[in-house]
């Protein structure tokens, strides 16, 4: 489906919303880190999509526009990061929202975010991956054409986009959206429950790009022994990450909240170097970088030939 040699196709996803993981209320990656990530992407010539919080884009709506106008897709990230699907893992305080409040929660996202930049957003991720059956259906209902929610390394499944099943949005199925997965090393052996240790994230500013093209690497290995052409790579990150985050605990109004140190270590200009370098490193493997309504419409237009077939 691709035009590199390689058909390796790469989603850059940044997730905007508060710092570090929204365990804050602040927007000093939102303000200071996206443009230093414009300016990369221009220079590098990379497209992205650019997931956002509907509170988020609310509060700093010339910096959606600002996203907009420099060419990257406009996306969505839920209302205020909260968990709208299923958990993965406890997150003390983060409780699912009800099915019945995620379409409305969903409507006031878009209308947010074409508010502040005119684009009523076509692609969606969930906050922390924590996607649903319930979501994928809502989302298509709205005229979402894609979803990158997908955790590989939790459902160890999908290892490449696929249009969801209704019934289950893990397996393979009719609807029109295009579920997108967040790559893994599955073959890693993993000791965490959730195998939080074959991801990705965020494995470009604490080991360094190297390390994470090895796992790179070895997910392609996987789609070559299971024969799928298609390599599509997507990444998950967010505009915090390139802005030095506070050490130590941050006082929150009503207690304090000490963030587990992975989470913010190397965080501003050392993120930023390795994340050139991982583009570097991706162009030498042929890689083209794509958005994730590019590749909704690129799959859509091969459902639609295999149909006539």
């Amino acid at each position: 489906m691709g035009s590199g040699e390689n058909n390796i196709q790469v989603i850059f996803g940044l997730d905007m919303e508060t710092d570090i993981g929204s365990w804050t209320v602040e927007y000093e990656g939102v303000k200071h880190g996206t443009p230093k990530l414009l300016e990369l992407f221009e220079d590098q010539e990379v497209k992205a999509t650019f997931f956002w919080v509907g509170q988020t884009a609310k509060e700093n709506p010339d910096m959606v526009k600002r996203t907009a106008q420099a060419g990257h897709e406009t996306g969505a990230h839920s209302l205020f990061h909260e968990t709208v699907g299923e958990s993965i893992f406890p997150v003390p305080g983060v409780n699912p929202i009800l099915d019945s409040e995620l379409e409305g929660r969903l409507r006031l996202t878009g209308e947010y975010i074409q508010e502040a930049c005119g684009i009523y957003p076509k692609s969606f991720r969930s906050p922390r991956l924590f996607g649903g059956t319930h979501v994928v259906r809502t989302l298509e209902k709205l005229g979402y054409i894609a979803d990158a929610s997908y955790p590989l390394y939790y459902y160890q499944k999908q290892l490449s986009p696929y249009h969801p099943s209704f019934d289950d949005w893990t397996e393979k199925g009719d609807m029109n959206i295009l579920e997108i997965p967040n790559f893994a090393d599955v073959t890693k052996e993993s000791h965490d429950p959730y195998h939080r240790d074959q991801d990705q994230w965020p494995l470009f500013r604490t080991e360094g790009a190297e390390a994470l093209m090895e796992r790179v690497n070895r997910y392609l290995a996987s789609l070559q022994k299971y024969g799928i052409q298609d390599k599509v790579l997507c990444f998950y990150l967010h505009p915090w990450e390139f802005v030095e985050m506070p050490q130590g605990e941050i006082f929150m109004g009503e207690g304090w909240v000490r963030p587990d140190p992975f989470l913010i270590k190397n965080c501003g200009d050392y993120a930023l170097d390795q994340l050139h370098k991982l583009i570097q490193l991706l162009k030498e493997q042929d890689a083209q970088f794509v958005t994730c309504a590019d590749l909704a419409q690129a799959y859509k237009k091969l459902k639609f030939t295999d149909s006539r077939r």
